[in-house]
């Protein structure tokens, strides 16, 4: 089974959350890892997704990175919260 990663970063320009992540974290750039396997048997490569993990700064004092795992929905629905907020435009709440 072949795996391949791959690495984007994004930027939010307000704290924001995620569902499944239990914070709120600050805004910044955070660098988002996805790990995808191939699909064996078939006459050209498809990949499925198999994770999408945001790295993300700890809450203890000591300065440290944690890899969260995530939802790439829950992801792209926080992006577009944050950029509606930048436009000023007025974002619904979301019931978790």
């Amino acid at each position: 089974m072949s795996i391949r990663t791959t690495r984007k970063t994004v930027k939010f320009s307000n704290s924001f959350s995620i569902v499944g992540v239990g914070r709120v974290l600050p805004a910044g750039v955070y660098e988002v890892v996805t790990d995808e396997e191939l699909i064996e048997g078939l006459s050209f490569p498809v990949y499925r997704r198999v994770a999408t993990m945001i790295l993300a700064p700890t809450q203890s004092s000591q300065p440290s990175i944690e890899m969260l795992t995530i939802d790439p929905h829950d992801l792209a629905t926080a992006m577009e919260r944050d950029t509606l907020a930048v436009k000023g435009a007025s974002v619904p709440a979301k019931l978790t």
